[in-house]
């Protein structure tokens, strides 16, 4: 892939353009360089390469990296609030559900998915109080990466 594409879609259009895939801090630097709007961290569920850096491992040295620049989007196995917090503990902005609201149209279309959302919802409120976290904020000072992961490259 080249930056340079970055360059040319954002002459073509006015609207947010993100990049997913970002698993290396100095990825999401070339990418703000060239104009995105916001980086996914994402290894694609692994599909795409057998043995990738986990997504949730390369979260904090990307984050470090974007230091608030463009919002960091985090998209990698969230299948619950548990899994949420962890992500915007980590200092994501966003967590994206990739398949539980898939699960939920299958069994019951519109109202699945407003069902699925809310008990990620209810998870996520459930583990904020039982951690004592009043905000998402608090969420980033209880969580910390394991040391030797990625963040320390």
């Amino acid at each position: 892939m080249s930056y340079a594409y970055f360059d040319r879609l954002r002459e073509t259009t006015d609207l947010p353009v993100l990049i997913k895939g970002v698993l290396h801090p100095d990825d999401a630097e070339q990418a703000i360089a060239h104009g995105v709007s916001g980086v996914v961290v994402s290894n694609h569920g692994g599909r795409q390469l057998d043995r990738s850096t986990a997504a949730l491992d390369a979260l904090p040295a990307v984050v470090r990296q974007v230091a608030g620049r463009v919002p960091v989007l985090f998209d990698s196995g969230a299948r619950s609030g548990a899994d949420v917090a962890l992500a915007l503990g980590l200092g994501a902005d966003a967590v994206l559900l990739g398949r539980p609201w898939l699960y939920g149209l299958a069994i019951d279309g519109a109202e699945g998915v407003r069902h699925v959302l809310r008990c990620v919802l209810a998870e996520l409120e459930l583990t904020m109080l039982m951690s004592g976290a009043a905000t998402v904020g608090d969420l980033r000072h209880m969580v910390a990466p394991a040391p030797g992961r990625a963040d320390e490259r």
